[in-house]
């Protein structure tokens, strides 16, 4: 059971619904769960932590990762030569790979993953990755691909867990197979994700999808990049979500992430990572990211003549779309992404006394516009600690070791095919 914590004294963002931001306050978190956000909170038995010069928010949630290819961070683009890689993973190079992307994860404020379980199908690979989200100490949904074996989903399904759940994956484009894998999914109780990735062919879909019935509140869109004005309004009278993973999408050709189109249709997206090959792994990047993409859209509008523009976005929708937007986007609102009393205690806390963005002007623009990882300061997850004074807990040096040996037998593999 994690100890009590009260933090005292930071500028608090609770970006809740019910809960005001704070310009001097605390948070308890007992029982792994915050039981008070106020000013002059007390507690005899509880951990303190003094948040003085430094901002308290809710963890990030990441709405959108593979972590399995994070052994493949910062390649530039996803080659031939990555695929080859991909085909020979162990078990072993799959836990490290996810091992050191979750941790990763953590040590950039980020306390909850949606993760893809997607390996490639070696026997093993599925469990290995799931055993690495069990141990990595983040939170975890884990979304498993309808790639894996039916019977292997129906095993694993638990929506009851609590740091680390399931979701079910859909990968089919053909209507009838999207069908049958969404009503597997519901049978089973777990939140559909589906990756979206249309073009001039198949844009429609999504709308198809609706007049069939099928789009539901349960139901999270991934991506989204080239959908049509049908789909989105389809999206959105369905009450269906939508995570966009900005960085990624353009890095991989995926095209801009229609942020303009999603707001004018009434989706507010959650934000993720994807895949590290060719995107940066924390979630600064992603709002910076997503916040550009709007307001250079809304400029070249004007600047050709445009008039009656809808409004530039604000720091304070982008830092929602990256903390409670994310967690409603992906079905867990009740549970993190804001800090209100009764949710998970996975709160961050970020240091504004250091020189990338003092003095303060704006604590929201600060963290959106300013911020990187070396702010991050302190993250708990359900009230234990996984990062302190900027370092993980437990587990570096072991985590890294993994993923060198893991690096040094996949590089091994390639040259000695190479020479072949």
């Amino acid at each position: 059971m994690s100890k009590d914590i009260l933090i005292r004294g930071g500028t608090v963002l609770t970006l809740g619904d019910r809960t005001a931001n704070l310009a001097d306050g605390d948070v308890l978190i007992e029982d792994g769960r915050i039981s008070e956000v106020g000013v002059g909170l007390r507690s005899r038995r509880a951990e303190h932590v003094d948040a003085s010069d430094r901002i308290v928010m809710p963890g990030f949630v990441d709405g959108h990762r593979h972590s399995w290819k994070t052994l493949f961070r910062n390649l530039d683009q996803l080659t031939d030569g990555q695929n080859v890689l991909d085909a020979e993973l162990s078990p072993d190079d799959v836990y490290a790979a996810s091992l050191v992307g979750l941790r990763g994860a953590l040590a950039a404020g980020i306390s909850t993953v949606v993760d893809w379980v997607d390996p490639p199908k070696s026997e093993g690979n599925a469990d290995a990755l799931r055993n690495a989200q069990r141990d990595s100490g983040a939170r975890v949904v884990a979304v498993l691909s309808s790639s894996l074996e039916a019977s292997s989903i129906r095993a694993a399904a638990d929506p009851n867990q609590a740091f680390v759940t399931t979701a079910f994956g859909a990968e089919s484009t053909d209507t009838e197979d999207v069908a049958r894998e969404w009503g597997m999914a519901r049978e089973l109780g777990l939140r559909i994700h589906h990756h979206v990735d249309l073009n001039d062919e198949t844009r429609g879909r999504v709308d198809e999808l609706g007049r069939m019935g099928l789009l539901g509140e349960d139901v999270t869109l991934c991506h989204c990049s080239g959908v049509g004005d049908s789909d989105l309004a389809a999206i959105g009278s369905a009450g269906s979500t939508v995570v966009i993973t900005p960085a990624s999408e353009m890095a991989g050709g995926k095209g801009s992430p229609p942020i303009q189109r999603l707001i004018d249709n009434g989706i507010r997206p959650g934000l993720g990572v994807d895949s590290e090959s060719n995107a940066p792994g924390d979630m600064f990047a992603q709002m910076r990211a997503v916040n550009s993409i709007q307001h250079a859209g809304m400029f070249d509008l004007k600047l050709s003549g445009k008039a009656g523009l809808p409004q530039l976005l604000t720091t304070r929708d982008v830092i929602k779309y990256a903390t409670s937007g994310a967690a409603r986007a992906v079905g867990i609102s009740g549970e993190v992404g804001s800090l209100e009393r009764g949710k998970w205690g996975d709160v961050l806390v970020l240091r504004s006394d250091l020189p990338n963005i003092h003095p303060v002007n704006d604590p929201i623009g600060a963290v959106v516009w300013g911020m990187d990882t070396s702010n991050v300061d302190w993250l708990f997850v359900g009230g234990e600690p996984k990062v302190r004074g900027g370092e993980l807990v437990d587990g570096l040096e072991q985590t890294l070791q993994l993923a060198r040996s893991s690096h040094r037998r996949l590089v091994g593999r390639t040259t000695r095919g190479e020479e072949q």
